[in-house]
């Protein structure tokens, strides 16, 4: 919403991210007990002071927490467009990073660099937790099936369900009266004004609701991983979220979808595959039959993993060059890069010139 239909480059959108997952993880875990006790040094209780249930309420705690957030990171930028809102929106998304790695102290919210854990899950069915279901799963799948894969099912199917509602809210926005307006500030902001469109208002409700969605992946995510550290909301964060955007198509929602899969898989999957291999081939266990290179001294700088903003940055460079709209663009992107001639209508006036049908005779 706020780069692809706003038009407004926010390269801090992990900083949202950051405030649903700590929201939760300050919450549920037992981080409260030891806001006075020294990081690192806290005692593991048998309880925790919340319930886990306490999960789908903050959901929506989330969502307004990190929708306050985004209000007020838009208004100091309401007047910046271009780099200049880039580099403040970024410089936000390290602010967000830096106060998680040092509020560990006078009183210690975050745990600093050490990061929160455990955090709670929310609670299941007690038949999906139990063993005779899990030895069933088991027996299905032919591997042992332990509780984290049932939770990562269950994640998966909340975070699917979080991005149905997002697409669909999305859809309507962009059919709407404020979806006109976002769109009439990112071609022409001094247009839009003169046109009657409130700028503060249709941008502080763009950085509202682009960061509630992000708020409420955080809390999702917090207890999935049930562990939270400042160095998952990095620089990086913000630009694979970024690379997602343009690399699927600037206010295209199927495009953008698309993007965040390939670049996902990309990450996560392409990558860590390679320097996995490349590791195996180090230790003489590889599947490729080029024993005549030395793999073995082959240094780990060379790990793919360790180039994922290279790989990103390239991939951007090629995007831009050969299909500068994305891979889903939507129509009006489509059509302001790729102007099609359209056939002049019999008769019509062309550079302003009127052949007179007949001349004016004395």
């Amino acid at each position: 919403i706020v780069v692809g239909f706003a038009g407004l480059l926010d390269l801090g959108y992990v900083a949202f991210f950051a405030v649903g997952a700590y929201l939760w993880a300050f919450f549920g875990s037992q981080q409260i007990w030891h806001m006075d006790e020294p990081p690192g040094t806290f005692t593991i209780y048998p309880t925790f002071p919340f319930p886990a249930w306490w999960f789908w309420p903050f959901l929506i705690v989330g969502i307004i927490a990190a929708a306050i957030t985004g209000i007020m990171l838009g208004f100091p930028v309401l007047r910046l467009r271009g780099d200049y809102l880039a580099i403040v929106t970024l410089g936000f998304g390290e602010v967000i990073r830096v106060l998680a790695n040092n509020l560990d102290k006078p009183i210690n919210l975050t745990n600093g660099p050490q990061g929160i854990t455990p955090i709670q899950r929310p609670p299941l069915p007690a038949y999906f937790t139990s063993q005779e279901f899990l030895n069933q799963l088991s027996d299905i799948a032919g591997r042992p099936i332990s509780l984290n894969d049932i939770y990562g099912f269950f994640f998966y199917f909340v975070a699917i369900v979080v991005l149905i509602i997002a697409i669909f809210l999305a859809r309507r926005l962009d059919n709407s009266k404020l979806g006109r307006s976002w769109t009439a500030i990112r071609e022409d902001d001094v247009a839009a004004v003169a046109m009657g469109v409130p700028l503060r208002r249709t941008k502080l409700t763009a950085f509202a609701i682009g960061a509630s969605f992000s708020g409420a992946m955080g809390v999702i995510y917090a207890a999935n991983r049930t562990f939270v550290s400042p160095e998952t909301f990095s620089l990086t964060a913000s630009i694979s979220i970024l690379v997602m955007v343009i690399l699927g198509g600037l206010g295209s929602i199927p495009g953008v979808v698309l993007g965040a899969a390939i670049v996902t898989l990309l990450n996560i999957d392409f990558l860590q595959t390679l320097s996995l291999q490349l590791s195996s081939l180090r230790q003489g266990s590889g599947f490729i039959p080029l024993t005549s290179i030395p793999w073995s001294s082959l240094p780990t700088q060379l790990d793919p993993a360790r180039y994922q903003r290279l790989f990103f940055g390239l991939l951007l460079v090629v995007m831009m060059i050969f299909r500068p709209e994305g891979i889903i663009p939507s129509q009006r992107q489509r059509l302001e890069l790729h102007e099609e001639p359209v056939d002049e209508p019999e008769g019509a006036v062309i550079e302003g010139e009127i052949e007179p049908d007949h001349k004016l005779e004395n």
